[in-house]
């Protein structure tokens, strides 16, 4: 079986391989050098391309987008951005006029994800160019060039993507495929990745690829068995309902951002640093939860939350609190041939904090991150939620802090001498993003950070303080 996907413009057919990158195959087989390879991982954005279906156009990195996720799709390189008659697009301009470039490398990729954002009237360019790195110009010149064109208007050739997305058929049935291979599945729907899944429970689930494609750029594995999840569209519903909210396994981090922006402002927050735009445009809720990472940065926040996790095998539908979802490193409550299907949260948790502390304050891993969430009454604290990530080999309860929170006076006091009880919860591992020793300080940092926040206090790191 071979995919079709819309390439600047132009149909093209490709044999569906799950480990073919299209980084690779734009550089190899279509001779479109200006998609730069640098880190291969998904964090420089020298490869950044313009991807388009029928939820818009978004800003992804080639490097670690594999070849069956663009099936029915469109695809624009930097050597699409400029006109079919030459003419450049503003951004190109507007980095000409600006100097928005020195050596070039990385300067394909920033013109894409300008490109993207101007299509989209995206003006927070801090945000949006937070995923592509520069070591020669600096940042000035180039946020000045997306300033300058912003106001300009979208040239007539970046909008005709949006009208081709699905006239051609993402599969050609009769393709031939490579000897040897074992094509890998895209689902149509939740019911057909049940089915499927149920019977080929060794098989790879693929969402984002954000982890997954590191597993084929880093580690050169194959994927002998896989599925793309990305044509599932009921695995990315959300329902707002009038207390609980379920999101969909499939939904994007982009699309969590939105969410919790209008729900719960500190989870969004740190949203805003998972990643890059380019990576929370392909990585999904689903995925982070499942590789059951212990520093992934959404299970402390929805454990805190209190979210329940629901699972699908086959026909079989179960649910379970979050914290139980983690057995032990590397090790989840997950049965052959299931898979997550959703996660349901409140609606409203006005109490709730998220803290992500990583070297880097845009797109780093995390050292730890807190999530934080109590409940205070008549001056004691009469219910507390407290998680963390990257303080153990899975996400997990502070129990113990909890325990000797839980009943006390709402006081400095109280938290302080809730503070050794962090020791008894964790034993952190030092790595090379932090100590133990650090960890365990840090953590308790959050709690006194986290009573200075709900009591009124200015906390924001990034804010001048008088």
């Amino acid at each position: 079986m071979e995919i079709a996907f819309l390439l600047n413009g132009e149909t093209v057919q490709v044999q569906s391989d799950a480990t073919r990158t299209l980084l690779d195959y734009l550089r190899e087989d279509k001779g479109l050098c200006g998609t730069k390879e640098g880190c291969n991982e998904g964090d420089c954005g020298a490869c950044t391309v313009m991807v388009s279906d029928a939820a818009g156009a978004r800003a992804l990195n080639a490097c670690i987008l594999l070849l069956p996720q663009l099936a029915g799709k469109a695809v624009r390189t930097v050597e699409g951005v400029a006109g079919p008659d030459g003419a450049l697009h503003p951004v190109q301009q507007a980095m000409i006029v600006h100097h928005g470039s020195q050596c070039g490398f990385c300067t394909p990729g920033f013109v894409v994800s300008m490109a993207v954002a101007h299509l989209n009237g995206q003006r927070d360019h801090d945000d949006q160019l937070a995923g592509n790195l520069c070591r020669c110009t600096g940042y000035a010149p180039i946020v000045r060039a997306a300033q300058a064109a912003a106001g300009l208007p979208v040239p007539v050739w970046m909008q005709t993507d949006a009208g081709k997305v699905g006239l051609n058929p993402p599969y050609v049935e009769n393709g031939t495929a490579a000897v040897g291979s074992n094509p890998p599945y895209l689902p149509e729907s939740v019911e057909d990745l049940a089915t499927w899944y149920l019977a080929n429970p060794d098989a790879t689930l693929i969402a984002g690829a954000t982890d997954v494609g590191l597993w084929v750029t880093k580690q050169l594995r194959d994927l002998p068995k896989a599925a793309f999840l990305h044509r599932c569209t009921d695995l990315q519903a959300i329902e707002i309902g009038p207390d609980t909210i379920r999101i969909g396994a499939g939904v994007t981090m982009t699309d969590m951002l939105a969410l919790m922006r209008d729900h719960h402002p500190s989870y969004a927050e740190m949203i805003r640093r998972y990643g890059s735009v380019q990576v929370r445009n392909a990585a999904t809720l689903g995925g982070n939860i499942a590789n059951g990472s212990p520093i992934g940065d959404n299970p402390p926040a929805l454990i805190a939350l209190g979210a329940t996790l629901h699972l699908r095998r086959g026909e079989s539908r179960r649910a379970l609190a979050m914290e139980d979802f983690f057995l032990d490193y590397g090790k989840q409550d997950r049965q052959p041939g299931e898979f997550v299907e959703a996660v349901s949260l409140p609606r409203k948790a006005p109490a709730l904090r998220v803290y992500k502390i990583s070297k880097r304050f845009d797109q780093d891993i995390s050292a730890l991150c807190g999530g934080f969430n109590l409940s205070v009454a008549d001056g004691k604290v009469q219910a507390a939620r407290i998680a963390f990530g990257g303080m153990a080999g899975i996400p997990k309860r502070a129990a113990a802090v909890e325990a000797a929170l839980i009943g006390r006076d709402w006081t400095k006091d109280t938290i302080e001498a809730a503070l050794p009880a962090f020791a008894d919860d964790f034993t952190p591992l030092s790595d090379m993003r932090a100590s133990a020793a650090y960890r365990l300080m840090v953590a308790g940092s959050l709690m006194r950070r986290y009573f200075a926040d709900i009591s009124g206090t200015a906390v924001n790191l990034l804010a001048v303080q008088p």
